[in-house]
């Protein structure tokens, strides 16, 4: 597995290297953002960590550009941010996870673990849970593509997850734990709530657009409920 660490700070940058390449990882760094930018481009990685605030070019800059261009490598963001919106921001620029400084490298290893394990897994279906709906919105798993009165909608790993397990559930509390387990899988932390919240965000952003109502009800101290 080849990881891409791009961190300006040395004195986290390079202990972390060696810890990576002693689990036995193929680890390339960089310690500025551009320089980032152009190994991200030409290398073939299986995971990205990214620090959020480099010189030159931040780490939501380059998730952001390499979404744009269609690269789905997974992306570990690494920040001191910890608000709501932060995570919020670092989510919505096509992270797959988040984790805030300072950290236990165990953690780390955890979530690298975890985002490596995920790869693209065939679902099998039938004619009656091949696509998933409510209303004008449509979720087809085989292809796992999201549709909302037929206008694609892009959506990350979690998201479509997240977005598939209202559509099993519709109409349905549905609590924090329950959706956690469903998206975050085994052996990874489960997220705060901040983080799931940031998710729902996210999702509610995508699927509802401008529109006044949303699919998504929060059901203050007890969960969602989708429909």
């Amino acid at each position: 597995m080849r990881i891409l660490l791009v961190d300006d700070e040395e004195e986290l940058a390079e202990p972390l290297q060696r810890v990576l390449t002693n689990q036995g990882y193929v680890v390339d760094s960089a310690n500025s953002g551009d320089r980032g930018w152009e190994l991200a481009q030409v290398g073939e990685y299986d995971l990205l960590i990214l620090d959020w605030m480099m010189p030159e070019k931040s780490g939501i800059e380059i998730c952001r550009d390499l979404r744009q261009k269609g690269d789905s490598t997974p992306v570990l963001m690494l920040t001191a941010k910890d608000t709501l919106d932060d995570r919020v921001t670092g989510l919505d620029s096509g992270a797959d996870d988040y984790l805030v400084k300072p950290f236990e490298l165990r953690e780390l290893l955890a979530r690298v673990r975890a985002l490596l394990r995920r790869v693209p897994t065939a679902i099998a279906t039938t004619s009656e849970t091949a696509r998933l709906s409510y209303g004008d919105l449509e979720l087809d798993r085989e292809n796992q593509l999201v549709y909302r009165d037929q206008v694609a909608i892009a959506l990350t790993e979690r998201e479509y997850q997240l977005l598939e397990y209202f559509l099993l559930h519709p109409n349905q509390l549905l609590s924090h734990e329950q959706i956690s387990q469903y998206i975050w899988k085994e052996g990874e932390d489960l997220p705060t709530s901040n983080a799931l919240a940031a998710q729902i965000k996210l999702l509610r952003r995508k699927i509802d657009r401008d529109r006044q109502i949303s699919l998504i009800n929060t059901v203050y101290g007890k969960g969602y409920r989708f429909g």
